[in-house]
């Protein structure tokens, strides 16, 4: 089946096409994706409350309004001496990076710290991979190696592609030395956000630096507290291999990262997890070291991880996440542990789903518009569109991610393709049709049928038309004479000189027989005056005639006369034939009439006869001569007709 017609149109309109496509596409992905991902992550995918195996210590303003910004250090001491002495807790996460000595205090500020780390084989301390260089390279070389030897973990790389380790970073934070030896464990506090609008939606759980990989705060969290350092990284998952756990992730710009689940944020908070006010806990502290009823009981904290961190106004670590314009760090970084806890994340479709769900939607909206009607087509469109977004909204909730806006920006710039290069490819079509009809029918009759050419089928309707035959007299026996090249230039000629003369009264050429013409007035376009514009064309046609004759008789051609016959009356009016093939015409008895009308002009010796019921029509623009009581053949009844002398001044 050929369904296009114009090749070069054709390829020209698809390469525009995917140009276009791939503009969108650009745009979409980078700046109408991630609106709609987290708009659908609130809704949809955040719907459950962080773990109540995960609490939060946050110096908050409350914290603030008892002690003034930047805190001693012994003040965190006495929050991890409650944490260790007092609690049960399976592990304790200081979420920050301490990279001096506290020079503006005494040292026992800093060294009561350090102890109470010392004291405490729980506790991971946080640390910042930098784009910086070392201002010492031979100082921050051996750091490298005394980093790597106290913090590094085992990792089996199984990777077959993109295994390639390089240091994505210039240098690590460097720790005060009696912190450095104070802590057992640390890791990376390094989150990383997207490079178009600054919102954080992924999780870095390795950091590539020196050649080597280092786990983050939350990884590192995650691993003590089941009791190992050992993973493995394969080419889509981090696998701990003591408990099975495998965190589906990828490779970007030389981390290991993977894609943040959120959780509901508590009522008027934004917080995901329980929390408590730094200030609280040492207060609590106190109370229990003096043996007095704490504010927060210790159990609260029992064979749980705890995380410490700042949040308060001025001190704000915060940053925007698909649930939260302003997400405390310490959350974000609770958020990502309670994934691996959870072991549930959201991974987003591969390119290759993608595109390929971007190719089919667009395949299956062409191939719509090219084979249904527009309303039809149309409303299908809209409901597949419907149906892929039900799609992806159950996809959100089952922690798939493929893409939303792309495809359907994709499907409606194909139906914009679409419908453009229909409607310009029927437009072709038409003027063609146009083309081929003007030769048949008057412009307005051709305007009428273009505009409704969907609409042609077989049937039609009763209606009241006025038929003109038109006969060459002696055409057989001058066709006898002649060669059939020589007949077929004086037909010719004639046909195209009175053509206009038809489609000028709006009249339609039915057919060609032989010799003959029969033309129909008053359908298909509705014409009250079809019968006056039926005579005033066979006056103006017998004329015509006369002028030819004077050329042929001039170019030695032999002299032809017409005769004509018209008739107004009831006739069915449409199309008739198959399926396949129609013919548009008119039937009934009127119009043998009309055929036997004109054979008269034979017998009378005239050139224009007309039926009484044209002449009741016309009875006031010609002049005629009545010919009454004729036997028309197969009529039963005798008849009058009129010939037509002129048109009444």
């Amino acid at each position: 089946m050929k369904i296009f017609k114009g090749k070069t149109f054709f390829i020209k309109s698809i390469f525009l096409h995917i140009f276009l496509v791939f503009v969108i596409a650009f745009i979409s992905i980078n700046f109408w994706e991630n609106p709609i991902y987290d708009t659908i992550i609130n809704s949809v995918s955040a719907v459950k409350q962080g773990s109540n195996d995960i609490s939060l210590i946050v110096i908050d303003n409350k914290s603030l309004d008892s002690y003034r910004w930047p805190w001693a250090r012994s003040l965190y001491g006495e929050i991890f001496e409650y944490l260790n002495k007092y609690t049960n807790a399976k592990v304790v996460i200081f979420d920050s990076v301490l990279s001096n000595l506290d020079k503006e205090r005494p040292a026992e500020s800093d060294n009561y710290f350090f102890e109470t780390v010392k004291k405490s084989d729980n506790f991971i301390g946080g640390y910042m991979a930098q784009n910086s260089e070392y201002e010492d390279n031979t100082i921050g070389s051996q750091y490298n190696k005394d980093f790597n030897r106290k913090f590094s973990i085992s990792i089996t790389d199984k990777r077959t592609k993109n295994n390639a380790r390089y240091s994505n970073y210039n240098s690590l934070t460097m720790f005060p030395k009696a912190y450095f030896d104070a802590q057992q464990y640390a890791g990376s506090v390094n989150l990383g956000t997207n490079a178009i609008d600054g919102v954080l939606r992924e999780s870095t759980d390795l950091i590539g630096y020196n050649d080597n990989y280092y786990p983050s705060l939350a990884l590192m969290a995650y691993l003590l507290s089941n009791n190992t350092d050992k993973i493995t990284l394969t080419n889509k998952y981090i696998i701990v291999d003591k408990t099975g756990l495998k965190i589906p992730a990828f490779q970007k710009r030389g981390d290991i990262k993977h894609n943040i689940k959120f959780y509901k944020l508590h009522e008027n908070s934004d917080y995901s997890h329980k929390n408590y006010s730094a200030i609280d806990i040492i207060n609590s502290n106190r109370l229990l070291n003096s043996g007095q009823k704490p504010i927060i009981n210790p159990s609260e904290f029992n064979n749980k991880i705890v995380l410490v961190g700042a949040n308060a106004l001025g001190v704000e670590d915060a940053l925007e996440t698909s649930i939260s314009l302003k997400h405390p760090g310490v959350d974000i970084q609770a958020t990502i542990l309670n994934n691996f806890l959870d072991n549930e994340y959201l991974v987003k479709f591969a390119n290759w789903q993608n595109i390929s769900i971007i190719i089919l939607l667009s395949i299956i909206t062409f191939v719509i518009i090219r084979f249904l009607a527009f309303i039809p087509s149309l409303i299908t469109l809209i409901g597949i569109a419907i149906l892929y977004f039900g799609f992806c909204l159950i996809c959100f909730k089952n922690n798939l991610i493929p893409y939303v806006i792309t495809p359907l920006a994709v499907q409606l710039s194909t139906m914009i393709f679409g419908y453009s290069y229909r409607f310009i490819l029927e437009g072709r079509n038409k003027e063609k049709i146009k083309n081929a009809m003007g030769k048949y029918l008057s412009q307005d009759i051709m305007k009428n049928v273009v505009q409704n050419i969907d609409d042609i089928k077989l049937g039609g309707k009763k209606a009241n038309v006025t038929v003109l035959f038109a006969d060459i007299r002696g055409f057989t026996s001058m066709s006898e004479k002649m060669s059939a090249e020589d007949v077929s230039v004086i037909l010719n000629e004639y046909f195209s000189e009175i053509e206009p003369i038809i489609t000028k009264y709006n009249g339609v050429i039915n057919k060609f027989i032989g010799d003959a013409v029969m033309a129909i007035f008053g359908e298909p376009i509705q014409d009250i005056n079809h019968p006056q514009n039926a005579v005033k064309c066979a006056c103006e046609m017998l004329k015509k005639v006369d002028q030819l004759q004077e050329k042929w008789l001039f170019e030695g051609k032999p002299k032809i006369e017409i005769g004509i016959g018209i008739n107004t009356g009831e006739a069915f009016v449409g199309n008739i034939g198959s399926e396949k093939r129609l013919e548009y015409t008119v039937i009934g008895d009127m119009v043998n009439l009309a055929s036997r009308i004109e054979s008269y002009n034979k017998v009378y010796k005239t050139n224009m006869l007309i039926s009484s019921s044209t002449y009741s029509y016309v009875s006031e623009i010609v002049d005629v001569i009545k010919i009454a009581d004729v036997t028309i053949r197969g009529k039963a009844k005798k008849m009058d007709i009129y010939e037509v002398l002129r048109l009444s001044d």
